[in-house]
Order: structure tokens, then sequence, then C-alpha cells
């Protein structure tokens, strides 16, 4: 197998993978960068992007995220494309293997690989991609001022984005397969409370339909008990909120991670477990997972990285 060996290799190509490339760049680190399954990450399944700062018309989330990466080649991040596909983080250099072919040792390692949102597994859900289909309310709600939203969900994300969708929009349909909530009492009380939300108690989502975007969603009550239990809801909006799964698998015998596979750092800061490896944007945030806080955790291990490298 083809080996290579590198001061500092980023892994992942969202907001914490080209902002780490950017700063490691900058420091003279001569930063090699693999993007990944998603180059650019996440963001580049939704369209504008209205909340990063720096652009008050917006801006299209593909347009933000080949800036980013054409501002880290710049400075001279060497961005390709590839997958990790195993890891060694037993000694330095770390060894991490691409696309099962190629090996690359690293005297300090950056993991931005992120976290997928969970679907329902629908195929409707890719045909409205962009288009009425969400896992982030606060990334997209704006988009639905004064409309008819639904939340599928019964856990405290599905709560809060259900609460925080009813501030901006008219009404708010929360679908919950179970006949009870998940979410911890002060959620569900704020669900319970709020006028604009309503919940669908032992309710499945089938699929959506619309003919320019997401018009209405199918709906079957407990399973389908009966031909009237199948009905169509219209709303103009569908938020997943049914958990995200972090990309750390290949990591998980090395790094501390929690129960739902997030990588554990020290404090505030991208330092994992082993000194030398760390870990920025979602796949070490189960809380925010905005582009903004991303990218701000890919400049702190970046200056990290430039830290322990200089020791």
């Amino acid at each position: 197998m083809e080996t290579e060996k590198v001061r500092l290799l980023i892994i992942g190509s969202g907001p914490a993978g080209y902002t780490a490339a950017i700063y490691a760049g900058r420091a003279n680190l001569s930063p090699v960068l693999y993007s990944g399954l998603q180059p650019g990450g996440q963001l580049t399944t939704t369209t504008i992007v209205e909340n990063f700062p720096g652009h008050p018309q917006g801006i299209d989330a593909n347009q933000l995220m080949e800036d980013m990466r054409q501002q880290a080649v710049n400075f001279g991040a060497d961005i390709r494309n590839g997958v990790a596909t195993k890891a060694d983080l037993s000694a330095r250099p770390f060894k991490i293997t691409i696309d099962d072919e190629k090996l690359i040792e690293a005297d300090a390692l950056i993991i931005a690989t992120g976290a997928a949102a969970r679907y329902l597994g629908l195929e409707d859900e890719k045909k409205y991609a962009g288009m009425g289909v969400s896992a982030c309310a606060t990334c997209d709600g704006f988009f639905y001022r004064k409309k008819v939203v639904a939340v599928v969900g019964g856990g405290d994300t599905a709560c809060e984005e259900a609460t925080y969708l009813a501030s901006l929009a008219k009404k708010v349909y929360l679908i919950v397969r179970k006949p009870f909530l998940r979410a911890s009492k002060i959620m569900q009380e704020r669900v319970m409370l709020n006028e604009k939300i309503e919940v669908l108690f032992e309710h499945n989502a089938e699929g959506l339909y619309g003919d320019n975007g997401v018009e209405g969603v199918h709906l079957v009550k407990r399973l389908g008990e009966s031909d009237e239990s199948h009905y169509d809801l219209p709303i103009d909006g569908f938020f997943l909120a049914i958990g995200h799964k972090p990309s750390s698998d290949i990591f998980k015998d090395y790094l501390e991670v929690d129960k739902a596979g997030y990588i554990v750092t020290e404090g505030a800061t991208p330092r994992t477990n082993i000194p030398g490896v760390f870990a920025a944007g979602d796949v070490a945030d189960p809380h925010y997972r905005q582009a903004i806080t991303a990218a701000a955790s890919g400049c702190k291990a970046a200056i990290e990285a430039e830290r322990f490298l200089m020791k």
C-alpha cells in the first residue's frame, strides 16, 4: 500500500474542516485535507444560508463552501477527494487509510467528519430535499414564516424544533410515532402549552406530496387500523428531528465518545483524549450543529494543532 507522511491531516470538508485548513495553511503547516463522502459537508444539502455572518442578503450554501475551499487552497492547503476508511491512533504518527488503498501517516490529526441527520428513509425525503424537507429548524425555519409545518420526532430535539418553529410559523404539527413524548418534562410542557403546536400522537409519515415542493404529508394513524386512519395533511415544510449520527465509527476504538457516538473533547477545546488528535464541528457537537460554530471549532483545532506541532 502506498504510504505518505504529512505534518497535519484534516479529515472532512465542511465549515470545520475548511476553516481548520485556512488557519493551518496560514500557519505554514502544509495541511492535507481529504474531503470525504460529501465535499462541502451537510451544508451543501440546503439552499440559501441566511444566518452566516457577513452575508446580509444570504448566500447559496454551495457557493459558501466553495469560497471556503478556495480560501484554504489560497493559503496552501492540499485538498483531495477521498474517504477515510480506517484509523490507527495507537501511536504517532497516526495512521489513516484512505479509500482502502492509501496510508497517510500524520504527526497531528483534525477530525471534522461531521454528523448526518437521521431520516425516515422515505423516497420523498430525497425528492423534496431543499424543497420543503429539512433537518435543521434553526437553519431553515425563517423560510416558513406564517406558514404551516410539521416536525417528526418525540424527544427533546423535536420539542425544541417545534417550539422554535412556532415562533415563526402559523401552525406546527408534531408527528409522534408513540402515544407519548420522550422529551424532558419541561420541554413537554412547553409544547403542550403552545397554542400553535398540535401533537399528533401514534402517527407515522408515509410520504410527501406537492408539485413544486412540499404541499402536504401522507399520514397514517395507529399503523392503519382502518382505511380512515390514512389521511393527507396540508403543510408547507417537513422537518426531521429524530437525531443525528456522528461520523466517528472508525475512531471509536481509540477516542472517547458519548453514548450517541459524538467525540468527547476536553472542556471548550477541540482536544481529545489522545494528544495530537483534535475533533471539530458536528462530529463533536451534539448541541449546536451550526455552520458558524463548526467554523469556530475548526479555527480552534488548527490553533491547537499548531501549538502541538511546535512542541
